[in-house]
């Protein structure tokens, strides 16, 4: 299964997020900048994700976003439920598939789907921001809303 780019652009901004000080707000501009994602497509994604509550938004000056809830509640499973269109591995319709009356496949992809949700059920986004200091570097992120990195010896 290939996630969307909308999914892959999601989990990216809540990463992002997830790394900064429970406080602090970006904007958007500054996720699409670090991200090279393109601004107006993201505006829609943040949208999506502040009417699930996943975000917390705020418009106007000192405005910005930050996560709606704690990583730790942030499913992932949860997420890609929300964020992908559809998660019909095949469609047997389009074109009509002769065999779709005697044809196993179909089945044994739903099962491997299954599996695969299943699998990402188990971990949430505090999970994947379980190393915000290497997140933070990688991305040179060193702006004030940055979680205050840690000393190094």
């Amino acid at each position: 299964m290939q996630l969307t780019k909308y999914t892959d652009y999601a989990l990216r901004t809540l990463m992002f997020l997830g790394i900064q000080g429970s406080d602090s707000r970006v904007t958007i501009t500054q996720v699409s900048d670090h991200f090279d994602i393109p601004r107006n497509h993201l505006i829609k994604i943040v949208h999506h994700l502040g009417k699930v509550g996943f975000i917390d938004t705020v418009r106007g000056k000192g405005g910005g976003i930050r996560l709606g809830m704690p990583a730790e509640r942030i499913n992932l499973r949860t997420l890609i439920e929300t964020t992908e269109e559809t998660l019909q591995p095949v469609n047997c319709g389009q074109p009509h598939c002769p065999i779709v009356g005697d044809c196993r496949l179909q089945g044994i992809l739903f099962d491997a789907q299954e599996a695969f949700l299943r699998e990402l059920g188990k971990y949430t986004l505090a999970d994947i921001c379980a190393e915000p200091d290497n997140m933070t570097r990688l991305l040179r992120w060193s702006g004030e809303h940055a979680r205050p990195q840690a000393e190094t010896a």
